[in-house]
């Protein structure tokens, strides 16, 4: 493995403008990291990439590198792209094996950091790096949000956010599971507590219905709850996952890996408007599973989806034992119900300011909560901001 490495870190070019890098939506200074890497500093490389991106060890796994880094790639214009996810991954695995983290805590400075998905993480390392008292709330029984919940083990191994659990406190954040913030404990009890600054980071876990007669039936799902924990489901031998998100991938290839003998996807629209990275659609489909494409549903019934073809314009029946609907995700209520002065959009998303600020003093908001369901560097990016934000808010107060 570390022999196939070399080899492909020697192919990157050492650009003198890296377009990978400005490919990155966190600006990762990959030809930096390479080189130290080639030069034995692995631990240095390591360093540079978690202060760059608290979550590297995870985006280089589940970043859509194909648009990004390596879709960037000068290599990659005449031929194949440095593979810099296994680079990376390698090295940011290593410096989590061997990171020794060093912290110092102001009690004065405590901040509360609602949900532990890559928003809340991000915003927790780099806070606690400055000196920060950081207590994370998570409603689950485990961190990492949608990382945990969301995306399937066979493309993010748990092991890794157990890892990241153990950082976080060896860095002094305390975690506190199993704790919803918005009802027996309201973000107007944080304050009266001494917090300074609240962030909110609870991602989107409302499903989106399709609004079509059936989709209270026994045998419908929603993905992102069996995503949660798919073994407890059963599905029988026939499954179809309505919409083509990466969700909805990940929904069908979990279905296939846990025993579902035919799985498809039926899209309303043809192959192009697919929204799910090219990738995951040519993985999902090595699975076996089948796309069933130009289908709008009209009704699920006890016997599958009744649809319309819309080639030969005609209704027909897909024959299922169980449906499972993907069409995208919501926030849930639980904070802005209880807590006066935090401004949503008509989606239930929070309304923030550039910098994360929300419509309520001393509260932040970033992640999907705010801009929707998007990639987990995406996330990051905009947290790192954030944390800037609560940093200057913080010292603001004397």
């Amino acid at each position: 493995m570390q022999k196939h490495l070399v080899e492909e870190a020697n192919r990157c070019l050492q650009c003198k403008k890296p377009r990978c890098q400005s490919g990155c939506p966190v600006d990762t200074p990959i030809n930096e990291v390479i080189n130290m890497f080639l030069k034995g500093n692995i631990q240095e490389a390591g360093e540079l990439l978690f202060a760059n991106n608290p979550l590297s060890v995870i985006c280089s796994l589940v970043c859509p590198h194909e648009k990004q880094c390596e879709g960037s790639c000068v290599v990659g214009k005449k031929g194949t792209p440095v593979n810099f996810g296994s680079i990376e991954h390698h090295i940011s695995n290593y410096y989590l094996d061997t990171m020794k983290p060093k912290f110092t805590k102001s009690p004065d400075k405590k901040v509360a950091i609602i949900g532990s998905g890559p928003a809340g993480i991000t915003i927790a390392v780099i806070l606690a790096s400055r000196g920060y008292d950081i207590t994370i709330f998570e409603a689950h029984e485990r961190i990492g949000g949608i990382l945990r919940y969301g995306i399937p083990e066979f493309r993010l191994p748990k092991d890794l956010l157990d890892k990241l659990k153990d950082k976080l406190l060896e860095m002094g954040i305390k975690i506190r599971l199993n704790t919803l913030i918005g009802h027996v404990l309201t973000v107007d009890d944080l304050f009266r507590d001494g917090y300074k600054a609240v962030f909110v980071g609870t991602g989107v876990w409302r499903p989106k219905a399709l609004g079509i007669k059936g989709e209270s039936l026994g045998h419908v799902h929603f993905a992102i709850n069996y995503l949660k924990n798919p073994s407890v489901y059963q599905l029988g031998d026939r499954l179809c996952v309505i919409g083509a998100g990466n969700v909805a991938m990940d929904a069908a290839r979990t279905a296939a890996r846990n025993g579902v003998k035919e799985v498809s996807i039926m899209y309303r629209k043809g192959r192009d408007a697919i929204s799910a990275d090219k990738h995951e659609v040519e993985l999902a489909e090595a699975d076996g599973v089948k796309l069933e494409l130009n289908k709008s549903p009209l009704e699920i019934v006890d016997e599958g989806v009744l649809y319309h073809d819309n080639i030969e314009s005609v209704d027909r029946l897909f024959k299922a034992d169980s449906v499972i609907i993907a069409v995208s995700q919501g926030p849930r209520d639980y904070i802005v119900s209880n807590t006066k002065g935090i401004d949503v959009d008509e989606r239930g998303l929070i309304n923030t300011t550039e910098s994360g600020l929300t419509t309520r003093e001393g509260v932040f908001a970033s992640g999907d909560v705010v801009t929707g369901a998007k990639t987990v560097v995406e996330a990051v990016r905009l947290s790192k901001i954030v944390a800037d934000a609560i940093d200057e808010y913080v010292q603001s107060l004397g």
